[in-house]
């Protein structure tokens, strides 16, 4: 629940599954932005991406893995059907109760950012926090969304008192975690255990 002149992180994702540097990305915002409180925006499904694992497998990894009472894991998106980012932060705008959030994501998803539906309707928005990513850098910075928005970076601590569009790098440690190599990594252990039982 968001109270007047809370400070909240939002992060969305698949979480499939949920892995370190989603806690990493979370504990980075707070501790940078000031933040109260992250929450966990686990979508019912990427329109971006392949078919998901079932959303309730997901939403326990990320509680599993959140690890902290100030990160909140919510599948909201799903109870209220929005199936993009852009509606999703309309929704909570609305019900806001005075709270100030913030968008975290990671520098790779900003390289691909101009691909998500009303992109620029969500910079327009809401400020956004851009954490380090392994090799995202140079591509985040090739990236159109970033091009036509970057004269709207603005220092970590004026972030939330900005208006927007406005958006900060955090500096921080990389981490190296990847849902996408977890899966491929599951996969080929799967693989070879079934080809040791087949031989």
């Amino acid at each position: 629940m968001a109270f007047a002149g809370m400070r909240i992180g939002l992060m969305g994702g698949s979480f499939d599954p949920a892995h370190e540097g989603h806690r990493h990305c979370a504990l980075l915002a707070m501790k940078r932005l000031g933040l109260q409180q992250v929450w966990w925006l686990v979508s019912p499904q990427n329109p971006l991406k392949p078919k998901s694992a079932p959303l309730a497998e997901r939403v326990a990894s990320a509680r599993a893995m959140a690890g902290s009472p100030r990160i909140i894991v919510t599948a909201f998106e799903a109870d209220h059907g929005l199936a993009f980012t852009a509606d999703t932060l309309s929704f909570l705008l609305r019900r806001s109760g005075g709270a100030r959030f913030v968008w975290v994501m990671g520098a790779d998803s900003m390289a691909r950012f101009h691909r998500w539906r009303r992109w620029r309707t969500i910079l327009e928005r809401m400020p956004v926090a851009i954490v380090p990513r392994p090799g995202a850098g140079a591509r985040m910075s090739a990236a159109p969304a970033f091009a036509a928005y970057r004269g709207a970076r603005v220092e970590p601590g004026r972030l939330l008192k900005s208006p927007t569009p406005a958006w900060s790098r955090l500096s921080g440690p990389v981490k190296p975690h990847s849902s996408t190599a977890i899966r491929a990594h599951r996969f080929s252990s799967g693989a070879s255990r079934a080809s040791q039982v087949g031989s």
